[in-house]
């Protein structure tokens, strides 16, 4: 009988460890990404310029400096595990924004206008996967 509960208890664990690791590791790819985002404009590189004017976005640098900033703090924020949530929350309000760029030019839906979504989900699913207490909150 007490063989039951303790390999139970040994098999949440692993699994919970999985989870955490795979959450980690899919919350270490948002985060790369959206560093090497936010870094191409703060220089910004002409790409970036290039990319937005189609968009309708003003091509000042400062505007993609600022912009730069933000996606960079919010990053670092969910990178942190005390502050992953506040992070994620500001990434989904700034991919949000993207989103309704993208749908008022009239771009092609599954490649730009969701990439936005793709990028949340994979956000809110690392951390889902790599947080106890967000799953808990989601049950």
């Amino acid at each position: 009988m007490t063989t039951m509960p303790h390999t139970a208890t040994a098999e949440t664990a692993s699994t919970s460890s999985g989870l955490a690791w795979t959450g980690r590791a899919l919350s270490g790819l948002v985060v790369l990404f959206l560093l090497f985002d936010g870094a191409i404009k703060l220089v910004p590189l002409q790409v970036v310029i290039d990319t937005v004017i189609p968009l309708g976005w003003p091509t000042d640098p400062m505007t993609w400096r600022a912009l730069g900033v933000v996606l960079i703090a919010s990053a670092l924020l969910y990178a942190y595990p005390r502050t992953a949530f506040l992070g994620a929350i500001l990434i989904t309000a700034y991919l949000g924004g993207a989103v309704a760029t993208h749908v008022r030019v009239g771009s092609p839906l599954f490649s730009h206008i969701l990439f936005g979504v793709y990028v949340g989900i994979a956000l809110w699913a690392g951390l889902w996967l790599r947080d106890p207490r967000i799953r808990a909150l989601l049950r």
